[in-house]
């Protein structure tokens, strides 16, 4: 299933974890999810040559998301699941985030395949245009803030 703006959500969505263990007044990333997830150290090199190279689309998404900055979720930037790298995902809500360009025009039966194992593993998959990145990164980052996927929990038991 492809997302874009207009897209739709993915039967596997859950809710985000709630809040982060604190250890010693640090704040402790939840690997619960995050190790559970099949990986293929033969891709870390890669992985690492992608995060260095950025393309502009990426690098712009990377500004919106990391460090927390979106709603407080925890990003990584070219992840490593399975046999394949992801452009961002999101630890909390065990969200993949793919920026589509004129690369993935040829490679529409890889990127089934690919959302097709992540979603096997429970992964919400939201595909961006790139060109959405470029032009209307205010409509992006809106579209994610109101996405199901990457909805806060529930406080107080709301």
């Amino acid at each position: 299933m492809k997302r874009s703006l207009n897209g739709d959500v993915s039967s596997s969505v859950a809710r985000c974890s709630a809040k982060p263990a604190v250890s010693a007044g640090v704040v402790m990333r939840d690997r619960t999810n995050y190790n559970s997830l099949p990986f293929n150290p033969k891709l870390r090199e890669r992985a690492k040559e992608l995060r260095k190279a950025g393309n502009l689309t990426e690098v712009l998404m990377w500004q919106q998301l990391h460090k927390k900055k979106f709603r407080g979720f925890d990003f990584d930037r070219q992840k490593i699941i399975g046999n394949y790298i992801v452009d961002f995902y999101c630890v909390d809500c065990n969200v993949v985030i793919e920026i589509d360009g004129s690369s993935h025009d040829e490679k529409a039966e890889y990127d089934r395949e690919r959302d097709d194992f992540l979603e096997g593993l429970g992964l919400a998959v939201i595909h961006i245009p790139a060109g959405d990145v470029l032009n209307r990164l205010d409509e992006v980052m809106r579209m994610l803030y109101d996405h199901p996927a990457l909805r806060a929990p529930l406080q107080g038991g709301e």
